[in-house]
């Protein structure tokens, strides 16, 4: 899909913007567009006193980082809910196989109408899930049990 920015939009955004910072952007590129430089040698010249204020910025504020800021650590979700997701999913898919193919009066016409059944699959699904389900979960959460190891076969 390509998008391309009509003149509303661009007003719209220009009015959204703080008045002074909309001014100084307007002053700037009036005094590119007076001085006829290079747009792209600018933006790029700009771009780089952007990354050099940052790193000078990380760099004061944690002495040890080299690249940037520390790495964020996500914890995983427990085991238990992979498996009830993936149960889920697959009650999604048989709910949606069971869902009446002719019920535009219920669903709509078109895309909409596939969305909100979709939708409507998706919610039964983990609804169905969340009680004991159909046993996808317990069964693989007993064939694959969690141990101490886990986290070290992560990395592998």
């Amino acid at each position: 899909m390509i998008v391309t920015a009509t003149p509303d939009l661009v007003l719209d955004v220009l009015e959204a913007a703080d008045p002074v910072t909309q001014r100084a952007a307007t002053a700037k590129l009036d005094a590119l567009k007076s001085a006829n430089a290079d747009f792209a040698a600018t933006m790029d010249a700009e771009i780089g006193k952007a990354a050099a204020d940052q790193s000078a910025k990380v760099s004061e504020s944690q002495p040890g980082a080299v690249n940037g800021p520390p790495v964020q650590v996500i914890k995983a979700p427990g085991s238990g809910d992979v498996y009830r997701k993936f149960e889920a999913f697959i009650l999604q898919t048989f709910v949606e196989t069971m869902l009446p193919k002719e019920s535009e009066e219920v669903f709509g016409k078109g895309t909409a109408g596939g969305v909100w059944k979709s939708m409507l699959a998706e919610q039964l699904g983990n609804q169905l899930a969340k009680g004991k389900g159909i046993g996808i979960a317990r069964q693989l959460a007993a064939a694959h049990p969690a141990g101490p190891d886990v986290a070290g076969k992560a990395g592998s």
